[in-house]
């Protein structure tokens, strides 16, 4: 059986794109062996168009590039589609909406995998959006049944900061590692179980030896599940 297509909404930004490139194409060789790659397709924005919207609050406006991407994605072959951040799935009910082939949501795969770990209460990293907004933490407490504790504002502010000004530009400072550690040491502080990485980008900066919990790496887990799929 042919491998089905992925279809990949990239370029939010292209730092974790080209990690989802990577992880699906090592995915595909390990399970096939040889000089087996993914059949895939990416339509990768212009990262800036995107974080101005982001910035203004125009969602509305965020949303049609988002459906404009994935039906231009469809046209071009796409048996699944995957959206490459996990903030832009603010609007993955109208992605999905849009067209007609399954949306593999980010948080699902990675839901399942912190409750084949047994555990249940999990802190969440990601932008102020994933963070503060309920389209993240309410499907993983909705439908999943995690207790999700996020950081307190003012180490809600650093995380969001580094992410902007550092990780989606390709900047990776020591300085920042230990601040994250220290997020991350608070969260456990107050009951973490294990931690969601949940923003594509953190997992440039934060590795496993960074937390005394599991870390749960959004991306990781986002492209194993669309490899699951494309090779049935």
């Amino acid at each position: 059986m042919a491998q089905k297509v992925i279809g990949l909404i990239g370029g939010l930004s292209w730092e974790s794109s080209a990690e989802y490139y990577r992880l699906i194409n090592e995915a595909v060789r390990a399970r096939l062996g040889g000089v087996a790659s993914a059949r895939c397709l990416m339509w990768s924005f212009d990262f800036a168009e995107v974080e101005a919207l982001q910035a203004a609050g125009d969602w509305d406006a965020a949303t049609a590039l988002m459906v404009d991407a994935a039906r231009r994605l469809e046209r071009g072959g796409a048996d699944v589609l995957l959206i490459c951040s996990n903030t832009m799935h603010r609007m993955a009910g109208e992605v999905a909406g849009a067209v007609g082939v399954p949306l593999l949501h980010i948080a699902d795969p990675t839901a399942a995998r912190v409750k084949a770990a047994g555990l249940t209460r999990v802190g969440l990293l990601g932008t102020a959006f994933t963070m503060e907004q309920d389209f993240y933490k309410g499907r993983l407490a909705a439908r999943h049944g995690l207790d999700v504790l996020v950081p307190e504002a003012e180490d809600r502010a650093v995380v969001h900061r580094i992410i902007y000004e550092e990780l989606v530009q390709g900047r990776i400072e020591a300085a920042s590692r230990e601040a994250y550690r220290a997020v991350i040491a608070r969260l456990v502080a107050r009951g973490a179980e294990a931690v969601i990485l949940g923003c594509t980008e953190i997992m440039l900066l934060v590795k496993p030896e960074d937390s005394t919990v599991p870390l749960f790496d959004t991306t990781a887990l986002h492209a194993e599940a669309a490899v699951a799929f494309a090779l049935g």
